[in-house]
């Protein structure tokens, strides 16, 4: 597996944020069981390793569909200790996951804001940039965008293993502007950044 491009201090914090939601798994459902013994990287390492396709000068990243805080959370504490001042705000719409969200902001001291909100009823949105990881299908996660975002400067959202199917088949209907990477946590997952994005 790649490094992470993530400074030595943040991964105790980053380790004691994976214990919490472990922890809080025995009461409500953050995580699949099944992933609980692979969660450093099925969950941790797989939501900090967009940090390197973020732009590090922006001032909002919105995570639209936040559930567990991946990767809003992790890419919190990983920002705070880059000591930037970037802000956070994650929608999720769960009560017991935005109070979990919330919790954890706390604990950690971090920059965010939680809005337990379906983000498919908030209009007028802007955000630099907008994150979501296992929330919705890209044709979905982009018509949200395109009607309820006023302003954005770019997407990063999680592909699984048809991903490049999908990229292309949502090409048909979308002009978009994108690049794509190979995840480092599994050989068939991608990740995609979204710069423009105009309806055919």
């Amino acid at each position: 597996m790649e490094p992470l491009n993530v400074s030595r201090e943040t991964f105790p914090e980053l380790e004691q944020f994976r214990q919490t939601i472990l922890e809080k798994n025995k009461n409500i459902n953050l995580i699949s069981k099944d992933t609980e013994k692979v969660s450093k990287e099925r969950h941790i390492i797989d939501s900090a390793q967009i940090i390197d396709f973020i732009d590090l000068n922006a001032s909002v990243c919105t995570d639209i569909g936040s559930g567990s805080g991946l990767p809003g959370i992790v890419l919190a504490i990983i920002m705070k200790h880059k000591k930037s001042d970037m802000k956070f705000k994650l929608y999720e719409k769960s009560f017991h996951k935005s109070n979990f969200l919330k919790e954890v902001t706390s604990k950690f001291n971090l920059n965010v804001e939680v809005y337990q909100k379906d983000i498919f009823t908030e209009k007028n949105l802007s955000s630099d940039i907008i994150v979501a990881r296992a929330f919705k299908p890209l044709p979905v996660i982009l018509d949200l965008i395109k009607n309820n975002f006023k302003f954005f400067n770019e997407v990063i959202l999680f592909l699984g293993k048809s991903g490049r199917e999908i990229v292309e088949q949502t090409s048909m209907k979308w002009n978009i502007q994108y690049e794509v990477k190979k995840s480092i946590t599994n050989k068939d997952s991608l990740i995609l950044k979204i710069k423009n994005l105009e309806k055919k």
